[in-house]
């Protein structure tokens, strides 16, 4: 459900005087949207990495049994940086470079993914096998 503040961000300062509007504009803008992007490249690609067996933990069957997997989160990850890092890019996908803070903050929100798909893969392996049984 979107907020009057999501819908009428350019007339944020006149329409909501309380509101510090300058998350809407120029560097702080770009530095969220950033931020937001990267997180769903990273969330993608422990995705990625959790599909790799539906009921087998990471544990049990280690990423590098498939190095086209591998392969292909190491271009996807390459690409983005491509993006992130090279200057051309910047104006094209409204992006910023990433601090060392900022890429900490992106795994600490990232990270959880491949947490709770092991939890779902434990309690799914728990149930199907007590099922079966």
């Amino acid at each position: 459900m979107r907020t009057d503040s999501q819908t009428h961000f350019h007339n944020c300062a006149s329409a909501f005087p309380y509101l510090d509007c300058s998350m809407f504009t120029g560097s702080a803008a770009r530095s969220a949207s950033t931020m937001s992007f990267t997180i769903l490249v990273v969330i993608e690609m422990f995705n990625a990495c959790n599909s790799l067996s539906e009921d087998e933990s990471l544990l049990v069957l280690p990423l590098w049994t498939n190095p086209y997997l591998i392969a292909a989160i190491a271009l996807s990850m390459g690409l983005h940086f491509v993006i992130l890092y090279v200057p051309f890019f910047h104006d094209i996908f409204s992006v910023t470079y990433l601090n060392w803070e900022e890429w900490r903050a992106v795994l600490w929100l990232s990270l959880p993914v491949i947490f709770i798909d092991e939890v779902l893969k434990f309690i799914s392996m728990r149930f199907v096998s007590e099922y079966n049984s």
